[in-house]
């Protein structure tokens, strides 16, 4: 399987398709970057080299048992990007993965990277604070923490359905594709679930929002009820210079599976 070693020793499982420009697609928690099957083939398709990887902890990737601060993940984009040699690349990051495209842009800049796009984003700020007044209480991020802590499986079998706006009146997604979930999310170690809530749940990246100088493009539903789009997608709007926001009208947090088609023509249009 290729991979990349990161700067600690962590191997960085990754795939490469197709050829033109690059695109690097960062998935979400508590997946894999096989969430991405629909948009990694259309882009393929539709003449674009699409890079896929797994998050350490996620995946085919290695699970150490530190390194789940986001200074650490982007440093394992940057060992990517490095070793593909990329330019003139563009980022695509869902929710948790939109963490890893801001820190890259304002650790190292955007000499390889021609664009981003953050797709239900946890950027800029999750966390409830003074100067956060619309985030999430600590007490929920802690909470989470505590059941995966008790029961991993049985929390995230409960967490996909309003993952994916799916009730008993709109079933948004499959039974089968709920059971893909699980399977990608049990496929990650606990300790990576665990520290990535943390690290997703309490990182503020306003100050990595002002340094991004490439064009963006926002892409958030408005139905969201994991990463709500007041506290994410229309700060996020508000803070990096020139971007542009998509608001889906009453789509969930995974709007990758259940808007797929609409989410495939915006990537496509943006990115050409």
């Amino acid at each position: 399987m290729p991979h990349v070693t990161s700067q600690d020793g962590t191997a960085i499982h990754y795939t490469d398709w197709g050829s033109g420009a690059p695109v690097v697609l960062i998935h979400g928690w508590p997946l894999s970057s096989e969430m991405w099957e629909y948009q990694a083939r259309f882009l393929v398709n539709n003449g674009m080299r699409v890079i896929a990887y797994d998050r350490r902890g996620f995946g085919r990737s290695g699970q150490p048992w530190t390194g789940y601060d986001y200074d650490t993940l982007a440093a394992d984009l940057h060992s990517l990007i490095e070793k593909l040699d990329l330019s003139r690349a563009a980022l695509v990051g869902f929710s948790m993965g939109g963490g890893e495209v801001v820190r890259y842009l304002a650790r190292y800049g955007a000499a390889r990277i021609s664009r981003a796009v953050l797709v239900a984003s946890v950027v800029p700020f999750m966390l409830r604070t003074d100067s956060n007044p619309d985030g999430t209480p600590i007490e929920q991020f802690n909470g989470i923490v505590e059941q995966l802590g008790k029961d991993r499986p049985t929390f995230l079998e409960k967490f996909a359905p309003m993952f994916y706006g799916r009730s008993v009146l709109h079933h948004t997604v499959s039974d089968a594709w709920l059971g893909f979930t699980q399977q990608m999310a049990l496929y990650a170690s606990a300790q990576a679930t665990i520290e990535c809530v943390r690290a997703f749940g309490e990182t503020d990246f306003r100050a990595d929002c002002a340094a991004v100088t490439v064009p963006t493009l926002i892409i958030h539903g408005t139905g969201d009820q994991t990463v709500p789009i007041d506290a994410a997608g229309r700060s996020a709007a508000k803070l990096i210079a020139g971007s542009r926001l998509l608001e889906y009208e009453g789509a969930p947090h995974g709007l990758f599976a259940t808007e797929p088609d609409r989410l495939n023509g915006d990537l496509l249009a943006f990115l050409i």
